[in-house]
């Protein structure tokens, strides 16, 4: 089937198999590998996206229901110019990363609590990031940078 997305941006029409999840879409049609693959099965949140400004695992969606539809990556969270989201800003400033698997998914969901709850608290960013897995930390400074994003929006 032919589909049509704009991903960060720029419009992709690629034939795809009807069966094809959006994360490989992403992956392997859009050439974007900053979206991951953890586990095929929703649990983790490595794979990310928002889909029409929200946030979304690809891995439980096929590529032809996002025909037609905006997806942003975690490769279109910065600017042209390189300077890098707030989120990604106090990922980094409040060590929020460890390996990094998990931190596109990461910064993708809590750019998307933030757009929902401006002003969260601690409870709040839990609950919210919830079905994101991090397998190397305690979540504290996950946790920790996205109240520093909240706190400089």
């Amino acid at each position: 089937m032919e589909i049509t997305v704009t991903v960060n941006g720029t419009s992709h029409t690629h034939d795809v198999e009807p069966r094809t999840l959006l994360v490989h879409y992403i992956r392997e049609h859009v050439g974007l590998t900053g979206t991951n693959i953890g586990c095929d099965t929703s649990s983790c949140g490595a794979c990310s996206v928002h889909l029409n400004g929200e946030a979304v695992k690809s891995c439980t969606l096929l590529a032809v229901q996002a025909d037609g539809q905006e997806i942003r990556t975690i490769e279109g969270m910065a600017d042209a110019d390189g300077t890098l989201h707030p989120m990604q800003q106090a990922f980094m400033e409040n060590h929020g990363l460890q390996c990094g698997y998990c931190t596109p998914g990461m910064v993708m969901a809590a750019t998307s609590l933030l757009e929902e709850n401006p002003q969260p608290t601690e409870q709040d960013v839990r609950l919210g990031l919830e079905g994101n897995l991090c397998r190397c930390t305690g979540y504290h400074n996950i946790v920790k940078s996205v109240l520093a994003a909240a706190a400089n929006d």
